[in-house]
């Protein structure tokens, strides 16, 4: 296994350029998403999809613009993984998720397995596709299209644990600037998945970008509900079994 690799997405520096949505649709041939205008935002892609890998969000507050670049977490309890069942997800050497175009069976399963709601399908062939971390370029020794393209360095790349101390420096530069409402999201081991593999610095609450406050993983529950289930059919077993042995005699 090779160092835990991971993005850090600083937002305090986001200028909303989208330079990184174009850098990997580019690299990844990700078709685009209809171009759609939405009236109310200069976001044009909405949310993460099975055609956007990365999403700039666009928050807009008095004084203030918010803007964050959204990716897949590469969570490090997947429930995507736990529930894919012809292995089409799997994970790197790089503890990356990745899935396989070619293995997907298109079930879906993977979907609402998903605490954030990254991984969909797409209508035109069923599969479900996500961020891949540039797989193939991180093979090579390169670093993702999208951290290569930011020109900001919102996005940066590069082993977990030095990206988590570096952000936790940066937060305490904010913070002795007066902008304490600095904060990390996804960065904590401990919490509901494990901690990500993309984590982010936030101006806000989580729920202002559109992240969940306290993700879970969907599966953690998964073992204990076997165990019940099988606890339940050797019961009726044993009951169906009694009541044929009470019959014969």
């Amino acid at each position: 296994m090779a160092e835990q690799m991971g993005f850090f997405t600083d937002t305090s520096v986001c200028i909303g350029c989208k330079a990184c949505e174009v850098a990997c649709k580019e690299w990844n041939q990700v078709p685009d998403d209809g171009f759609v205008f939405r009236a109310t935002s200069y976001d044009n892609t909405g949310a993460l999809g099975a055609s956007t890998w990365r999403h700039v969000a666009f928050v807009e507050q008095d004084g203030r613009w918010l803007m964050s670049s959204d990716v897949c977490k590469h969570c490090t309890h997947a429930a995507c993984l736990d529930v894919c069942p012809t292995g089409a997800l799997f994970r790197t050497e790089f503890d990356t998720v990745v899935v396989q175009a070619d293995v997907c069976n298109g079930c879906g399963y993977c979907v609402p397995a998903c605490p954030y709601g990254v991984i969909d399908r797409r209508e035109d062939d069923g599969r479900a596709w996500k961020c891949t971390l540039c797989y193939d370029r991180l093979r090579g020794g390169m670093e993702p299209a999208c951290a290569k393209a930011c020109p900001t360095e919102s996005i940066q790349f590069g082993p977990l644990d030095e990206l988590r101390q570096r952000a936790a420096e940066r937060v305490e530069r904010l913070h002795a600037d007066g902008r304490t409402e600095a904060r990390l999201y996804g960065a904590n081991p401990d919490d509901g998945v494990g901690g990500t593999g993309a984590f982010f610095l936030l101006l806000d609450e989580p729920e202002t970008y559109g992240l969940p406050p306290d993700p879970v993983v969907t599966t953690r529950d998964l073992p204990a509900m076997w165990r019940w289930a099988g606890g339940a059919a050797l019961a009726l077993a044993a009951g169906v079994a009694a009541c044929f042995l009470g019959k014969r005699s």
